[in-house]
């Protein structure tokens, strides 16, 4: 048998081992990726306004990601102001805080989403910290989204210049997700043709 059709056969049965596949994906891994591309304002994720308004803004900085209880935690502070500029003086609300953030991850349509998510700043409490609070919340729930399909399809369909095939992901899904103190595991579900 030529050596290149055997290697086809041991790729199509590693490939009967791969479905129902576990993906466990580190939170300081996720950390750095965020770090990365979402707080890319010296560190800080602006919810509301940016660097330069300097009386009307929000931003989360410093993240640290962890599991509790089933649901991703994510713990950052907040500093915002909700104010007028007024002779060079910024007149209105504001204040800076610690949260903890936590969400049910959920997947649909090969994209990771957040739902439930609930947003607590360790018994501050306030009309400018209720409606940061509802804002974080809502922003999160509607602003996240991980296309883990797509990124599954660039790695899977990868051009191998050493093989005379190429791959295919054909079905992806992620039938669960559970959420450690440490990871998020997803079970994977998915069909790799090679052609």
């Amino acid at each position: 048998m030529p050596a290149g059709i055997l290697r086809a056969a041991a790729l199509l049965c590693c490939l009967r081992v791969a479905a129902g596949a576990e993906l466990r994906v580190y939170y300081s891994a996720i950390e750095r990726v965020v770090a990365q591309q979402v707080f890319t304002q010296d560190g800080r994720k602006y919810v509301k306004g940016t660097p330069e308004a300097k009386c009307s803004f929000a931003y989360l900085e410093r993240p640290v990601l962890g599991g509790d209880n089933g649901r991703v935690l994510i713990q950052a502070r907040f500093n915002g102001r909700s104010a007028r500029n007024f002779l060079g003086l910024c007149l209105g609300l504001g204040d800076a805080f610690d949260v903890s953030i936590t969400a049910a991850p959920y997947y649909k349509e090969g994209v990771i989403f957040l739902k439930d998510v609930a947003v607590d700043t360790h018994g501050r409490d306030g009309l400018y910290i209720r409606r940061a609070r509802a804002a974080l919340a809502e922003g999160l729930s509607r602003e996240f989204h991980y296309p883990v399909r797509d990124e599954a399809r660039k790695v899977f369909e990868q051009t191998r210049a050493t093989g005379p095939y190429r791959q295919e992901l054909i079905d992806f899904s992620v039938p669960a997700i559970q959420v450690t103190p440490d990871a998020l595991i997803l079970n994977l579900d998915f069909t790799l043709a090679v052609k």
